[in-house]
């Protein structure tokens, strides 16, 4: 897929997404922001509690849509939270929505100056999503998204183990622009 951005890189991490020391970490976050489990639990465990209180005061997010918040605890400056959707078998709007999540993430971190950016698995926890799908779309859709960025990005798809990390590079591999 070309970009007209030629200014970036994408590339595959595998670890705990909280250590990256990046601009920005995307949050793959409940509709109230508040936490929960997975990678959203293990982000506001690491930030701390007062990205709880911080949260609260936003009024959630929807399915699709980001917020950024200060990073507090984390290496990271910056959260960028996004909800993903659901997996209902595929056929309710579930990829255009977790398109929406890469896109508006990346978007809003480019809004915002954010350079480097690590995104997590959005929706393939405990919200069903199939990792291989998921992937495929989510790279897609930034490269898609890197068209309307007005500045350079270093973005890091990050595995927590090494099945997802091997998901997200051969989803780049595929979508990875020809030298």
């Amino acid at each position: 897929m070309k970009s007209s951005n030629t200014n970036f890189f994408m590339r595959v991490w595998q670890g705990d997404i909280t250590r990256l020391p990046v601009d920005a970490i995307v949050n793959a976050a409940n509709p109230t922001l508040l936490g929960g489990g997975g990678v959203d639990g293990a982000i506001h465990q690491a930030a701390g509690p007062e990205l709880k209180q911080y949260c609260a005061g936003l009024g959630g997010c929807e399915t699709g849509q980001a917020k950024l918040t200060p990073g507090f605890n984390l290496a990271a400056q910056y959260l960028l939270h996004t909800v993903g959707p659901v997996w209902h078998g595929g056929n309710q709007g579930e990829a255009a929505l977790l398109a929406s999540c890469y896109r508006n993430s990346l978007l809003l971190a480019d809004q915002e100056g954010i350079v480097s950016i690590a995104f997590p698995a959005i929706s393939c926890g405990v919200y069903g999503y199939p990792p291989e799908q998921a992937s495929d779309i989510a790279v897609a859709s930034l490269y898609k998204a890197l068209n309307d960025c007005l500045l350079n990005k270093q973005i890091w798809l990050v595995g927590f183990d090494q099945k997802q990390a091997q998901i997200w590079q051969y989803s780049l591999d595929r979508f990875r622009e020809p030298a």
